[in-house]
């Protein structure tokens, strides 16, 4: 590897700014700050509502109905 042309490999701490949360990782850069993490973002809090899946089952049971009758 040539000497320096690469960039410095720091330990940085992470910020969310939506709920505050912090955690340490590696970046070239020296801070490093986030829209949203894991314990704000609503897939891993299992706040996600799946609103298309839902709208699906319903017109299936619908279909259903109809042909039972």
């Amino acid at each position: 590897m040539k000497k320096g042309i690469h960039p410095e490999y720091h330990t940085v701490t992470v910020t969310c700014s939506t709920c505050g949360n912090t955690f340490e990782s590696g970046s070239v850069l020296k801070e490093l700050r986030v829209d949203t993490c894991a314990k704000c973002h609503p897939f891993f809090t299992g706040e996600q509502k799946f609103v298309q899946a839902a709208g699906r089952v319903e017109k299936f049971n619908r279909r259903l109905q109809k042909k039972q009758n």
